[in-house]
């Protein structure tokens, strides 16, 4: 019997070469240029963030997407709405929020451009003042 040949081996509706590449596995480590040490090359302060933010990125990556997205506007949304009373617990909630951009804002500084990076810093510096005057009662 005859070989098949690639494009019979291939599901229907997978392009072939000129096709967009592959995703690559949930789980799997990138590849780097930086040799077999594993490290993504950066070095000094980010690269040291980096190495430290590894296990709460891996747990971050095993676990659902939708999670990782609604969670944190869940507390972004449950922050701006606290009355009265409980308005110091919105803008601890708040600053949580802040605190999870602005550390998500450090690890991608290094490969995104300038207007990302100053739109980022504006969100977080933004959501740090609000969450202030929620704290202090004002909003």
């Amino acid at each position: 019997m005859a070989s098949k040949s690639d494009d019979d081996r291939l599901p229907r509706g997978v392009r072939g070469p000129g096709g967009p590449p592959a995703a690559p596995a949930r789980g799997a480590r990138p590849r780097t240029t930086s040799g077999a040490s594993g490290t993504s090359g950066a070095s000094g302060p980010p690269g040291a963030l980096q190495q430290r933010s590894l296990p709460l990125l891996r747990r971050l990556h095993a676990m659902p997407r939708w999670l990782v997205v609604i969670t944190p506007a869940i507390v972004l949304f449950v922050g701006l709405i606290l009355p009265g009373s409980f308005a110091w617990l919105g803008g601890v909630l708040l600053l949580l929020v802040a605190a999870f951009l602005g550390w998500l804002t450090a690890l991608s500084w290094p490969a995104i451009g300038p207007a990302a990076r100053l739109l980022r810093v504006v969100v977080v510096a933004a959501l740090a003042g609000i969450a202030v005057f929620k704290a202090m009662g004002r909003f």
